[in-house]
């Protein structure tokens, strides 16, 4: 068994197999130790990581940092009981001391009756499947031995431009540039072992403008698979400088209902606010507005969201869930119903139901139905909000209610009129998604919630008294 730091960076990258086939040599033990202990099922992950970041302000080099990392995590089952324990030194002996203290954990631990390994059959599935070689490649793994001086003068570049863009550029939070490489291997017990790779790079900067009126501060960021997809450094730190310098002279609104437009970038959270509501983790304890609306509208009929979790190159894609279950292109709401819940085994097993592949989340999220322009938006929106940022925790998904903080554009006669700030928006997400008026086509592909801008026909604003 290879030891840690065995292989070159170049290695490494070059030729994964290879620590591949330790990395699957690793999971056999742990699994055929926990076996022998006592267990009547386990399952371990085991992965092997380079990560390299470069961080630079003001024209200075901040951070330079490069990782390599390895762990294993053991989780074992006997008797409905469950332990599960972890490392990072895998070696043969730590290895065997590691699936000791889960065996141990799961002696002291009380009896779950949903606890266990997914269903036979649905990992027997994902087994055929392996064993057929009928499963394509999803395009995740483009190695670059990118040196950190390379990533600096990247984050240098980006950080020039978007400095240089507007003379209103007053100051720079900075700009980072990183590089990331995962192998891993999860298997269980019931005979499933399914090594994974991929790689990310990602680019980002952060800018603060200021003139007679105050100070704002925005960004701009990317990321892709491969490092030749990634925006040149000078697009990032222009559109970085655009979105900062756009917001100066931010003012409040008056207070009352408004159509609110949400960028992609935040559509995407409120989206997310549907998934969580979704999850078995949710129903199984009884703290979600959709608790029992399987079936029912939770969209206008017009709009689906589709999970797509084999799309190549995508941000979540995987050819299986975190518990071993094949995933499957599938909708989550049909036409607008509710179609099924985001379940993984052990949520499953709480319903009573089975799980849908999606221990780990939902993969690839899309948007589906008619997609406007954004002229066509802000026509729809005639006077109302654009909201292009949000926060604070005011979400409960029990009842649905939603108050946040925003920052956005007014848009007046169907134009921008000027940026706003220290505002709320507030509603109900129930009622917000059955208010879905138009989803936009600017749909960003560059996260796992695949969605454009989405205009809710009513909310609250509360701006000035």
């Amino acid at each position: 068994m290879a030891s840690k730091g065995s292989l070159t960076v170049a290695e490494w990258l070059t030729n994964p197999e290879r620590e591949t086939e330790t990395l699957i040599a690793i999971a056999r033990r742990a699994l055929d130790q926990a076996t022998d202990g006592g267990a009547d099922q386990a399952e371990v992950s085991v992965s092997s990581s380079l990560a390299r970041e470069s961080g630079v302000r003001l024209g200075e080099i901040e951070h330079l940092e490069e990782a390599r990392d390895r762990g294993l995590r053991v989780t074992v089952y006997a008797g409905q009981c469950s332990g599960t324990a972890s490392t990072g030194d895998l070696r043969a002996e730590v290895i065997d001391q590691c699936v000791q203290r889960a065996l141990e954990i799961a002696r002291h631990t009380q009896r779950d009756r949903a606890a266990g390994l997914a269903d036979p059959q649905l990992i027997a599935e994902s087994v055929e499947a392996m064993n057929r070689g009928d499963l394509k490649d999803l395009d995740l793994w483009h190695p670059d031995d990118i040196a950190l001086d390379a990533l600096a003068e990247r984050a240098i570049d980006i950080e020039r431009a978007g400095r240089e863009a507007d003379q209103r550029i007053a100051n720079s939070e900075g700009a980072s540039v990183s590089f990331e490489a995962s192998l891993s291997v999860h298997g269980n017990t019931l005979g499933f072992l399914s090594p994974r790779k991929s790689t990310s790079f990602s680019q980002s900067c952060v800018l603060i403008a200021q003139d007679e009126g105050g100070m704002q501060r925005d960004y701009d960021w990317d990321s892709a698979r491969r490092r030749g997809d990634l925006n040149a450094p000078e697009q990032t730190g222009r559109r970085a400088a655009e979105r900062t310098v756009r917001r100066l002279g931010a003012k409040r609104v008056p207070t009352g209902p408004v159509p609110v437009l949400f960028a992609p970038e935040v559509a995407k959270g409120l989206l997310g606010h549907l998934v969580s509501a979704a999850s078995g983790g949710s129903l199984y304890r009884r703290s979600s507005f959709l608790l029992d609306a399987l079936g029912e509208p939770v969209l206008p009929d017009r709009f689906s969201l589709v999970e797509m979790p084999r799309l190549p190159g995508g941000a979540g894609s995987a050819h299986f869930d975190s518990d071993g279950v094949i995933t499957r292109e599938q909708p989550l709401v049909d036409a607008g119903v509710l179609a099924r819940y985001v379940l993984s085994a052990y949520s499953a097993r709480r319903l009573g139901l089975e799980s849908t592949g999606n221990a780990g989340g939902v993969r690839n999220l899309r948007i589906d139905g008619p997609l406007s322009s954004s002229s066509d938006l802000f026509s729809q929106v005639g006077t109302g909000l654009l909201v292009t940022e949000v926060m604070g925790q005011g979400v409960n998904l029990v009842n649905g209610d939603y108050s946040r903080g925003a920052s956005g554009f007014w848009i007046e006669n169907g134009e921008l009129a000027w940026p706003v700030e220290e505002i709320t928006i507030a509603g109900n997400l129930r009622q917000m998604f059955l208010g879905l008026v138009a989803a936009g086509d600017d749909i960003d592909p560059r996260n796992n919630v695949r969605t454009g801008s989405l205009l809710i026909d009513r909310m609250t604003v509360a701006g000035q008294s």
